[in-house]
């Protein structure tokens, strides 16, 4: 196996057409921030609406089964649904990731239906938990939908815990998706250090800057490297960075043992709360978290964020309906919503390069603000991105040896 490889085709797509749409030659059509622009023509990619409800639906649709909405008798119908039950319970989304707290502010306010924001502080690990724990729990801890990491996707499926749906505008989703609708991919970014500068002033450039005993007490994961997607392939990232391969993450493992005995490495859990009071300075984080922490923030802490130049690391998730949803249509609704043009749009204002990014920009539907929010298309295309499989067995891997090798239990300041 090749010890680098490119990011998967959905990324490739993406940057050819960004690439397109941002040359000077053909400037791309400005367009709100949250729709497509007026003069655009409605595309076939729009969630269908009136045309599919005239169709005849069953007298009782069982929601839990229903694979699209022209299943559910059409949008109109799929809607209605959604309302009735009025709620949705989504889970481990923080509200300054990719923008969800904006996205859930405006699902609620155009369907009238309640979101409930579950553990958002939380892991992959803990969203797959809480379908296990509360399959015959209809309650409010029982999650609608997932956004996990790209290991969880084929084992939850594995697990009979997902739900199988394909929205309207499945055809223009790019990436590694599973052909049934169990999980597709939702948007991606790549791995850089969110640096509180008013703590740290000599930047790091690399992961191996962050061994020098000048930055001791000063690094932080984002999360349980046990639990936790963007944790664990922090570790897969820094194994790369020291002589490992996609194949082989003992060296990810080792560089955080050397850190941790070096006195570097602290045992809390980064979040945009330690990091702006100044006790988490140096953070290994997606770049569109990192980004929206400095929007956040406004100077208050000042924020830097590098790009380590010993490794050029991408990663993307997933999204899912749990087979348990306690309200599946709203559940269904919620991934209409996500993948619509409005939707997709609202995670680029959170700097997130959405799955559907190749046919929003054919379309002349990104405006050229909304583009600035992009990471530089040169690093997703150079980024190192493993496979399912591979971060499968990386994962299994960390969650064995972590307490063993590394010996820090990483967890939250409560």
């Amino acid at each position: 196996m090749q010890h680098k490889v490119s990011m998967p085709v959905f990324v490739l797509l993406v940057l050819s057409m960004v690439l397109a749409a941002c040359a000077p030659s053909t400037p791309a059509a400005a367009a709100p921030t949250t729709a497509p622009a007026a003069e655009t023509a409605a595309p076939a990619t729009e969630a269908p609406k009136a045309e599919a409800a005239t169709k005849s639906s069953p007298t009782k649709v069982d929601f839990n089964t229903v694979k699209s909405a022209e299943e559910a008798g059409g949008m109109d119908a799929l809607i209605a649904a959604a309302k009735a039950e009025g709620e949705l319970n989504v889970i481990t989304l923080p509200r300054d990731w990719c923008n969800y707290g904006e996205m859930m502010d405006n699902f609620s306010k155009k369907y009238g239906i309640k979101v409930n924001s579950l553990n958002p502080d939380g892991g992959s690990a803990d969203e797959i938990q809480a379908i296990k724990d509360n399959k015959e729990n209809k309650g409010p801890q029982a999650p609608d939908v997932l956004d996990i990491g790209p290991a969880y996707g084929p084992s939850a499926k594995e697990e009979n815990l997902l739900a199988p749906y394909k929205v309207a505008t499945w055809d223009t989703i790019v990436g590694n998706n599973d052909p049934d609708g169990h999980f597709f991919v939702d948007y991606s970014g790549v791995m850089v250090f969110e640096i509180n500068s008013d703590v740290v002033t000599d930047l790091p450039k690399t992961f191996k800057d962050l061994l020098d005993p000048k930055y001791k007490s000063k690094v932080a994961l984002a999360g349980d490297p046990r639990a936790s997607n963007q944790a664990a392939q922090t570790v897969y990232a820094a194994a790369l960075a020291n002589g490992g391969s996609l194949d082989n993450i003992q060296p990810g493992l080792d560089y955080f043992k050397e850190m941790n005995a070096a006195g570097n490495l602290l045992p809390l859990i980064a979040d945009s709360g330690p990091i702006a009071k100044g006790e988490t300075p140096i953070t290994f984080q997606w770049s569109y978290l990192a980004y929206a922490n400095k929007d956040n923030f406004k100077g208050n802490p000042n924020i830097e964020i590098v790009y380590p130049t010993d490794v050029n690391w991408g990663g993307y998730y997933y999204q899912a309906i749990s087979a348990y949803a306690p309200h599946p249509a709203a559940a269904r609704l919620w991934e209409e919503y996500l993948y619509s043009d409005e939707g997709q749009l609202t995670w680029i204002k959170g700097y997130c390069a959405p799955s559907r990014l190749a046919d929003l920009t054919a379309r002349n539907v990104v405006s050229d603000e909304l583009k600035a929010k992009l990471p530089d298309p040169a690093l997703l295309k150079d980024s190192i991105v493993p496979n399912g499989d591979q971060l499968k067995k990386a994962r299994a891997i960390i969650k064995e040896q972590w307490d063993s090798v590394v010996g820090l239990d990483i967890k939250a300041n409560n």
